[in-house]
């Protein structure tokens, strides 16, 4: 997770990047203080619960797509927050009468307008991020394989979504579960190897990493169409079967290299 602020006029908007998912989640109750302009949190808290029952009450499908992940709150500490996408927000906002209605419509629309724009066209998403990638230096080759890799998790998680997997964390466990199965370390003990904080760990990963990652991934996509895998528990025994995969590929090109295929290398400037 990629936990960074927005700031909408003089109010600090929470967001989390899911990885699994690639998807900006933001804090409903961020939204709702700065939509009510009410600066005590406790009270906007209030009010969202308030308003959340009535949407439920009231069969609003906009409520049912709000999930709970943890976010830092004034005190340091981290709990768990009612969070939605930009779309589902834009839906939301439209049940609070308010003055700056019209105004936080926009911005979350400019949040989103490219996330928008790429569901529209994938292609587009493929363009930015093979421009970055040049602006930061990555070769041709490793562009091409990150970009292979990518579309291998791309048709695992469109299984996942497909076979009863929806809540983010869900990715994120079933991710962490065939990462540290090839890899013998979890995904933050990955970044931490790299000196990763906020950074995505693919776009750091080197060509050896990025092709065991996705062949683990294939290889998990494989076998749960194999068996129709569905749910956390099947998910989860197909992800670690096909990270055993990869891992056992690792274990033998390190024997036959005398290298370790998990680096502390990165990009960072």
């Amino acid at each position: 997770m990629d936990n960074k602020l927005k700031v909408f006029e003089d109010y600090k908007i929470r967001r989390v990047y899911d990885e699994p998912t690639e998807t900006w989640y933001f804090s409903v109750i961020d939204i709702v203080q700065a939509l009510i302009q009410q600066p005590d949190y406790q009270a906007a808290r209030k009010y969202w619960n308030k308003l959340k029952e009535r949407l439920a009450q009231e069969g609003n499908q906009s409520v049912t797509k709000c999930h709970q992940l943890k976010l830092e709150a004034s005190d340091g500490k981290k709990y768990l927050t009612d969070v939605a996408t930009a779309e589902t927000l834009l839906r939301l906002v439209q049940s609070i009468p308010s003055p700056k209605a019209e105004p936080i419509k926009l911005w979350l629309a400019k949040v989103g307008y490219e996330r928008m724009q790429e569901m529209a066209d994938p292609a587009l998403s493929v363009d930015r991020a093979r421009e970055t990638w040049k602006k930061h230096g990555r070769s041709a080759k490793w562009i091409q394989q990150r970009m292979l890799g990518q579309e291998t998790r791309n048709k695992l998680t469109d299984y996942w979504k497909e076979h009863g997997i929806s809540k983010p964390d869900e990715f994120a466990i079933l991710t962490n579960i065939i990462h540290q199965e090839w890899t013998g370390v979890t995904v933050k003990q990955h970044k931490d190897i790299k000196g990763l904080k906020t950074q995505n760990l693919r776009d750091h990963m080197n060509e050896a990493e990025l092709i065991f990652t996705a062949l683990a991934e294939l290889s998990t996509r494989q076998i749960a169409e194999s068996v129709q895998a569905t749910g956390m528990p099947e998910n989860a025994d197909a992800g670690k079967k096909g990270g055993g995969i990869a891992r056992n590929a690792r274990l033998e090109l390190e024997s036959k290299t005398g290298k370790k295929l998990v680096s502390g290398a990165n990009y960072l400037t």
